[in-house]
């Protein structure tokens, strides 16, 4: 499995577009083979960061994220919106057995 974060902080008069944006997104992207978890939710320390969580069944399942022509108008609209550049961290995971 893989398993990616990302944040992005919003302009203060950005939030709202931002938001809403992120909502679209995650809801498309949870459509898209491979997608096991796609959530976005609003840092309660800094109401401002919005932070995504995605499960992806593998590597070539997130390829094929990043080449969906939505997936890039999002990044280019979210890092339009942002007051610094948004992180994106990837790890590769394996479910432990409890």
């Amino acid at each position: 499995m893989i398993i990616v974060t990302g944040s992005v902080e919003a302009r203060s008069e950005a939030l709202d577009e931002l938001l809403a944006l992120s909502l679209e997104h995650v809801r498309r992207s949870r459509d898209e083979p491979g997608c096991l978890l796609h959530s976005v939710h609003q840092d309660v320390e800094n109401s401002r960061r919005v932070v995504f969580v995605e499960h992806w069944s593998d590597r070539k399942a997130l390829a094929e994220h990043f080449k969906v022509p939505a997936s890039h108008e999002f990044v280019a609209a979210a890092t339009a919106l942002a007051a610094s550049p948004p992180t994106i961290e990837i790890y590769e995971a394996t479910p432990a057995r409890v």
